[in-house]
């Protein structure tokens, strides 16, 4: 019998791969994807989305995707890393990124490149082009000035480039001593770790996504409660944590993960 037969599932529930059908809407990341949305729908230009690690921001930015989805009018492209050695380096990805050929090889030519694209989909076209940076804290000063020139390409009413950069919190000193790109900023948000109720509300969302039609929670309260207390609600934490329990519950051919199994797995985590 498959591991998901065994627990009445029909597909992996605490997978940690950033599925949108998977992304819980907590109070904070519902909030978010729709401001996100609306800021977007605008035209308002640049949006930041800051977190520590594993809160659930790459998942968010493929809800976001997935909104507009069936959506011609607006283009989307994604960078997952931007780990560029050099400002060439950046423009080229973004080149490449915008199926341009510039005739010459050069910076200059490859921002006039990118500004005449921007205006032809912007304009011409009535398109809106988002641009999606994940580990947005890789960024350096010299990417971030060239995206603050990006940004500065616009109508009288809107903004041509919708720059969306998630990032962890640790950009956000190094954004504020650049106050001509801090101004810039549409929105600004902050997504946070998940509180109990919100951990107890993923688990049981996730294994509803999943297809569990068991008779009764495959988790018992005071086993969600110890996840909570031992991931703190970070939604990646949560996950690895109940993919464990989950194995494990395979293992000893159990029906429930209590708070004696969920206290094992961490037992055996600190070893």
């Amino acid at each position: 019998m498959s591991y998901y037969k065994a627990l009445n599932l029909e597909k992996e529930p605490f997978s940690t791969s950033p599925d949108p059908v998977f992304f819980y809407r907590s109070q904070s990341h519902d909030s978010a994807l729709k401001r996100l949305e609306i800021a977007i729908r605008l035209r308002r230009g640049l949006s930041v989305v800051l977190g520590d690690v594993g809160t659930g921001k790459t998942t968010l930015s493929r809800a976001l995707v997935q909104t507009f989805e069936g959506e011609s009018d607006f283009i989307f492209h994604m960078i997952l890393d931007p780990n560029y050695k050099t400002e060439f380096q950046f423009l080229a990805s973004l080149i490449k990124m915008f199926g341009k050929k510039p005739e010459f090889r050069s910076t200059l030519d490859y921002k006039d490149a990118i500004e005449k694209y921007l205006f032809q989909k912007g304009i011409d076209e009535n398109k809106t082009i988002v641009l999606l940076i994940d580990e947005g804290q890789k960024l350096n000063a010299n990417h971030l000035e060239l995206l603050r020139i990006l940004l500065n390409y616009e109508t009288n009413e809107y903004k041509l480039l919708q720059l969306f950069i998630l990032s962890q919190t640790e950009l956000l000193p190094r954004l504020r001593k650049i106050k001509n790109f801090m101004d810039r900023i549409a929105l600004k948000y902050m997504i946070n770790p998940l509180d109990e109720a919100e951990t107890k509300e993923m688990i049981a969302f996730r294994l509803r996504q999943a297809g569990y039609n068991g008779p009764e929670p495959l988790f018992t309260d005071d086993g969600m409660k110890l996840i909570y207390e031992h991931t703190q609600g970070y939604p990646r934490r949560i996950s690895l944590l109940c993919h464990d329990c989950l194995e494990m519950l395979i293992m000893k051919e159990g029906s429930r993960v209590d708070r004696e199994l969920v206290s094992e797995i961490i037992e055996q985590e600190v070893k």
